[in-house]
């Protein structure tokens, strides 16, 4: 009775997934400084990030949401589905630079290069971090729902989010430097910036996880620890 809708739902949740991705890869070289706290870390401003990082977690609030809901393997289809995007962005960033800008053009050929020469590099970056980062968070959060039995919906978000976010900011930033897109000087006080970041936006977005589960879950009658299955 409910699958067109609950199909309907998967497919929004997975174009807002899609969206975050590519967007935080195509807009990562402007960066921001937020300042909570005037700390340092080897002699770095903390929280001195870029962008990309903002629409970044609402990326694994919805890959959480689809695991509860729709089950791993749905999750897992959305990631595989999300990379595919982020390098068909790649191809299409590659042909843009491409092709010659008329005299007239508002962006020049040099103006549009400096914007997005490097994003290529940041995508192949990203994709190869949250790659591994992203089905860590799905494995870890379904073994803390067998665990749990579908109970203490907060430790598995936490628990699974926190452990991701480490690994995709230390690889990505490791990477970036790498490519020589970052200089190393940066590295350490990144890496500590974004992971402190998206810990805290991850403890943050715990109480929207547990309110869009219960909506969903009331819209479609479903039991804790109860999936829809779209197969």
């Amino acid at each position: 009775m409910h699958r067109p809708a609950a199909r309907k739902l998967y497919l929004y949740l997975a174009a807002l997934f899609i969206t975050s991705l590519v967007v935080s890869n195509l807009i990562f070289q402007k960066f921001f400084y937020w300042r909570p706290f005037d700390w340092e870390v080897f002699g770095m401003p903390i929280f001195e990030l870029s962008v990309g990082i903002l629409p970044y977690p609402i990326t694994f609030l919805i890959t959480d949401i689809i695991s509860e809901i729709f089950g791993k393997k749905s999750a897992n289809q959305v990631v595989v589905a999300g990379i595919f995007a982020s390098f068909f962005s790649i191809g299409i960033l590659l042909l843009a630079g491409v092709v010659p800008a008329i005299d007239s053009s508002p962006i020049d050929n040099a103006t549009f290069h400096r914007v997005f020469a490097l994003s290529p590099l940041a995508v192949l970056a990203s994709m190869i971090a949250y790659l591994s980062a992203q089905f860590v968070d799905i494995r870890i959060y379904h073994y803390w729902k067998n665990l749990t039995q579908g109970n203490h919906l907060w430790l598995r978000n936490n628990f699974s989010t926190f452990s991701s976010q480490i690994i995709d900011s230390t690889t990505v930033i490791l990477l970036l430097c790498s490519f020589q897109v970052l200089p190393w000087e940066l590295f350490w006080g990144l890496v500590v910036s974004s992971i402190i970041f998206k810990i805290l936006v991850a403890a943050i977005d715990t109480p929207f996880l547990y309110f869009f589960v219960w909506l969903i879950r009331r819209r479609f009658d479903l039991k804790v620890g109860e999936e829809i299955h779209l197969d």
